[in-house]
């Protein structure tokens, strides 16, 4: 499962942000540390391709089940500076930070009197750089133990010695401040560094600003085309409002905002691509289902994500793009035009694949 951190300096709206994405109808408490231990939710991403493949096999006027695949949020508790040295609630942030996939760092782009601000004023660059250095201070303390286990061993091993070099040329890069996906230093897996993990700048924004954004936002998009990240602009507020309304009125209120897509949508799209996923797909009389995969994973692995015995019986799969076989009308129509391709174990996905996995075990 996708995880994706929501991280933020306390009163940012990130707790705000996760309550609406997740339904949950809580109202964040306006002080420092509302968010006391991590929380998770579990979302579905939207798909409007699992409704074109549903309507396939429809019987009777009744359509067969919809399931979409999921996004897991986690919010994490709020960060003061001083993390990295255990400050605050640092040593809970920074644990629970290692466990996510990605990170969804919510900065203040707005202005509002009622809402204190914990450093007293709104610098969207300044709460960045606070977040940022901390991680920074933590990822240069597991290179530093590092280094030093790899200076004993270096001297009468030639692989340590690269790997030292390595760490070297990476402590230098976090020094200047750098994070280390953006440095172009390329560490061994086994060395995680928290900066290394895809960053989506998501801008808190006053619903005026939401179409057109601010100066906030023009800050946030330069600072983040420098270090590696994505930006996604959102209105906190609007995504709780639009998570009590049924789907047509949510459509209507965001056509009234001259918003095609929700901050949710955008931010799950962003998401996905920073992380190199993709959807394939499941059809039938039963169900139409949605999966999510790796860029360029194989058909057994594929199959893996539905169940392991597939993956290891896996014998063929056929596959059809999903909107080649939306114009064919059916399976029997595609397999009857040729349109239905059997594939092999060295087969790679593509998004949007319709799957039909032939297994044995």
């Amino acid at each position: 499962m996708l995880g994706i951190g929501i991280v933020g300096l306390p009163n940012v709206g990130k707790s705000t942000l996760f309550n609406a994405i997740t339904k949950a109808q809580v109202e964040a408490a306006n002080y420092p540390f509302a968010t006391i231990d991590k929380n998770v939710g579990v979302v579905s991403v939207p798909d409007d391709r699992l409704a074109a493949l549903a309507a396939l096999y429809e019987r009777n006027g009744v359509l067969p089940p919809i399931v979409p695949t999921t996004v897991e949020f986690v919010d994490i508790a709020g960060l003061v500076k001083g993390a990295s040295q255990g400050e605050g609630l640092g040593n809970q942030f920074l644990a629970n930070i290692r466990e996510v996939a990605a990170i969804a760092h919510v900065v203040r782009c707005f202005e509002d009197d009622d809402v204190v601000h914990v450093a007293g004023k709104v610098d969207p660059l300044a709460d960045i750089e606070t977040i940022e250095t901390e991680l920074l201070l933590a990822d240069l303390g597991t290179l530093e133990r590092r280094r030093e286990k790899l200076q004993r061993s270096a001297k009468g091993n030639a692989a340590d010695a690269e790997v030292l070099a390595l760490v070297d040329a990476m402590i230098a890069k976090l020094s200047e401040g750098m994070p280390a996906r953006a440095s172009g230093v390329t560490l061994p897996k086994e060395i995680q560094l928290l900066t290394d993990k895809p960053v989506v700048y998501v801008c808190n924004v006053a619903e005026q600003d939401l179409q057109t954004g601010n100066a906030y936002v023009d800050q946030v998009r330069s600072y983040a085309a420098t270090h590696g990240a994505d930006v996604v602009v959102v209105s906190a507020r609007i995504e709780q409002e639009l998570s009590e309304l049924g789907e047509e009125e949510a459509r209507e209120f965001l056509a009234d905002l001259g918003v095609e897509r929700s901050g949710l949508e955008r931010l799950i799209e962003t998401g996905y691509r920073v992380l190199s996923l993709e959807t394939f797909f499941t059809a039938g009389e039963k169900e139409v289902r949605a999966w999510t995969v790796r860029a360029g994973s194989t058909a057994p692995q594929a199959a893996g994500e539905i169940h392991s015995d597939m993956e290891r019986g896996f014998i063929r799969a056929e596959v059809v793009g999903w909107d080649v076989l939306v114009e064919a009308g059916s399976i029997a129509a595609a397999r009857a035009k040729g349109l239905l391709r059997t594939e092999g174990k060295g087969y790679v996905v593509h998004d949007g694949d319709v799957m039909h996995i032939l297994f044995n075990v």
